[in-house]
């Protein structure tokens, strides 16, 4: 089917002299109608016939290959749609290629993503901890050099684009996918999620942020219910660490909400996607839609009477790529030639996605798949210490009177459904969950160790009895097992939580919103009940959410451990045995009851008043909390007494240890005590991690601009106000141990792009290592 095309034109497109822009622009230039459309679907070939996709083809057929005849943008999760061996992948993946470029006049390959929420979602690759977990760190670095991995095996294998990071912040802990997010805090959320974003993308992975903009904040914490959100809210709370991800972490891609805002869908919001998105933020990458979210502004949100309509309310709205298959974009050539969508708008969403072919070097490479691709090792050495290092130091202790580590004379009674569980341990997107759950009975692909598997091979623990006390899916229950076990050892180690799954396969995930913070099944009445026989008791909660633990005050401690990956449950045995320091920080509160759902970010007015409300939203454990084997003093903050609203200041913390070698996140806070418009109590604004020896201090320099502290105005513009910030540093919000209060003076400063992340240093003094 290969036509011979003018010399010079195909010189200009495939001259890598010139910029990806200018070689895309030339190559749209050559195009039909017909094949510019066909640059923007994509294509979930053979074993894509997911359940809750009601347009998926079921095959690679011939009616399907004819359709190729244009071309087609991307192939949809090749690797990751059921359990078949990287060989076996990459020889598909070859064969898929080499039909998309075969089937058409200028041979273009398509663009591969893949999901790459807890690493890459496919069969026998590294199930690396939640992203919850990565935001416990607190640990930006750590999270960058897990991205660069991740990404640099997608690149190794012909994936170019992946699905991730969420960049949601949490707004009611009963939402299913509390578990895929990076906390509470858009300004945590937004650090870490651009320091994943940088290391894809210095892998040269295409980094796709979503879900743009507000999925999290549904009313009931439903999963795709509609948002009731002002805009100061939505531009203060929900926006910020997508602005972050893109100018710090240099993200290309975008992914639209399911979520309609006020009545608006975020796939053919033009004001959000080409306004905010590209005007505001000069956003020059591509968007594409959710998985079947341009339908369903046909089918759930009837703002389109077609597929037809809705392709092109998506496309006017700013959306370039279709995913997972094409459905409404193939009707975008007829509607250009029924004069109802201007043809320009297709040419720049095919400019935007050739670019990225460009980018990956798809026009120049002499195999589109790399050489070797078969052989590469997706559960390395490599990601597996990465894998243990992000689990080690996400674990939170949240109580310990002593009773930890636990003794090696001990008789522990291993109690609870989530010791026994590998799901436990994994997130609603790593392999095992995710798709596995459809082949029941197969192996996981790699080596996943349970709790009650690590517990036995940790050195320091004693005789060990294991008793499963309840289920977590369902109300089963063997609790008066579980009670005489107990009642027979010294010491009971009761581990909970959740398994994850996808629409209603598990307690956390996509789809599996709660209906309240309840531990799931019967594991709150099996909690009790060993409480209740008085024997020392260690709770190990691992879940893809907070609940509330507000009836367990008898436990001796109480460790919180948020789907910690593949290594987690040696993790969690380090931990319990003292071969591992705690050091995680909570990036979403623990609530004290099941009916609280609000996050830290509450105004004055959504704290407890006892002389308004007998509600008491106050947590049991706050936002930043964590302990630690140290003992950390915070001694002193010190800041300049003016800052200008336009400026930048150095504040230096100073902290000493008096206990044992530890880590300590030490936070800073701002506060307000009034301004023109109702602001949280207080708001993070930076945070360090840095290990103090025993006995010794540590100042801690952060260069604070001004604009962090800004917030949208009256008049719906983002600015810095002259007035009073009182800055604060302690280890957790509730705990803001120093404070130093700040004049901002001049005239109010508008901020055009927030600002990044707060830098700091560490002063180590005269003991410096």
């Amino acid at each position: 089917m290969t036509v011979e095309l003018n010399a010079v034109d195909q010189a200009r497109w495939r001259d890598p002299t010139l910029s990806a822009r200018e070689r895309a622009q030339a190559l749209v230039d050559e195009l039909t109608l017909e094949e510019k459309v066909a640059q923007l679907g994509s294509l979930w070939p053979a074993g894509g016939a997911d359940a809750s996709d009601p347009h998926l083809s079921d095959d690679f057929a011939d009616g399907v290959v004819v359709s190729l005849a244009h071309g087609l943008g991307q192939l949809t999760r090749v690797f990751g749609t059921a359990p078949i061996s990287v060989r076996d992948a990459v020889a598909k993946l070859r064969a898929l290629q080499h039909t998309v470029t075969d089937s058409q006049r200028l041979g273009i390959p398509a663009l591969v993503h893949e999901e790459c929420l807890t690493g890459l979602a496919t069969y026998g690759a590294t199930a690396f901890p939640t992203p919850l977990a990565w935001a416990a760190t607190f640990d930006d670095d750590l999270v960058r050099e897990m991205g660069r991995a991740i990404g640099t095996d997608m690149r190794a294998i012909g994936v170019h684009q992946g699905l991730a990071p969420v960049l949601d912040v949490v707004r009611d802990y009963r939402w299913g996918r509390v578990e895929e997010t990076l906390g509470e805090d858009p300004y945590l959320v937004g650090q870490l999620g651009a320091a994943y974003v940088s290391g894809l993308e210095s892998a040269g992975v295409i980094a796709t942020v979503k879900h743009f903009a507000g999925y999290a904040a549904s009313r009931g914490a439903r999963n795709r219910g509609p948002v009731s959100m002002g805009p100061r809210e939505f531009a203060d709370t929900v926006l910020p660490p997508f602005e972050m991800a893109l100018r710090q972490g240099g993200a290309r891609s975008v992914m639209t909400s399911y979520a309609d805002v006020d009545g608006i869908p975020s796939t053919a919001n033009r004001a959000l996607l080409d306004g905010i998105l590209r005007t505001e933020w000069g956003f020059d990458g591509t968007v594409v839609a959710d998985y079947w979210a341009i339908p369903f502004l046909v089918s759930r949100h009837r703002v389109a009477a077609d597929a037809a309509e809705a392709g092109a309310l998506a496309l006017r709205a700013g959306v370039d790529v279709e995913l997972p298959s094409t459905t409404a974009f193939s009707s975008l050539a007829r509607l250009v030639r029924e004069g109802i969508v201007d043809e320009s708008d297709i040419d720049r969403a095919a400019v935007r996605h050739l670019r990225h072919k460009i980018e990956a070097g798809l026009l120049d490479a002499a195999s589109v798949v790399p050489h070797g691709a078969e052989d590469v090792d997706l559960d390395s050495e490599r990601n597996r210490a990465l894998s243990a290092r992000i689990a080690e130091e996400s674990i939170v202790l949240l109580e310990d009177d002593g009773i930890l580590p636990l003794t090696l004379d001990s008789r522990v009674a291993l109690i609870g459904p989530a010791a026994a569980e590998y799901r436990s341990l994994l997130g609603c997107y790593a392999f095992p969950n995710h798709v596995l759950t459809k082949y029941p009975g197969h192996d996981p692909g790699i080596t996943i160790q349970t709790i009650e598997a690590a517990l036995h091979t940790e050195r320091g623990i004693g005789e060990l009895r294991f008793v499963r006390g309840c289920e977590i899916l369902d109300d089963a229950e063997e609790i008066a097992t579980a009670v005489r076990a107990a009642g027979e050892s010294d010491v009971a180690v009761v581990v909970v939580g959740d398994v994850a799954g996808i629409f209603g396969a598990g307690t956390s995930g996509e789809g599996c919103d709660a209906p309240d913070l309840r531990l799931p099944g019967r594991q709150h009445d099996l909690v009790l009940a060993v409480l209740a026989t008085g024997v020392p008791t260690v709770l190990v909660v691992v879940s893809g959410r907070p609940y509330a633990l507000g009836e367990f005050g008898a436990a001796r401690a109480i460790v919180q451990a948020f789907f910690p990956g593949a290594d987690g449950a040696g993790a969690i045995a380090g931990v319990l045995s003292g071969r591992v320091a705690p050091s995680g920080r909570l990036p979403v509160q623990i609530p004290r009851s099941p009916s609280v759902t609000t996050t830290y970010l509450e105004p004055p007015s959504g704290r407890h008043d006892a002389g308004a409300t007998v509600a008491d939203p106050t947590p049991l454990y706050p936002f930043g909390y964590g302990l630690t084997r140290g003992r950390i003093e915070y001694e002193s903050i010190d800041a300049p007494s003016d800052l200008r609203t336009d400026g930048a200041a150095e504040i230096a913390v100073t902290v000493h240890n008096a206990g044992s070698a530890a880590v300590e996140v030490v936070q800073l806070y701002a506060s307000f005590p009034s301004g023109a418009v109702v602001r949280p109590e207080a708001q993070l604004v930076g945070f360090a991690r840095v290990r103090i020896p025993a006995g010794r201090r540590r100042t801690v320099r952060f260069t604070l601009e001004a604009a962090r502290l800004a917030v949208t105005g009256i008049d719906g513009r983002l600015g810095v106000d002259p007035g009073t910030v009182v800055l604060a540093a302690g280890p957790s919000v509730a705990d803001r141990a120093c404070a130093i209060r700040v004049r901002l003076v001049g005239p109010r400063h508008v901020v055009l792009a927030r600002a990044g992340r707060t830098a700091w240093d560490v002063d180590h003094g005269e003991d410096e290592e």
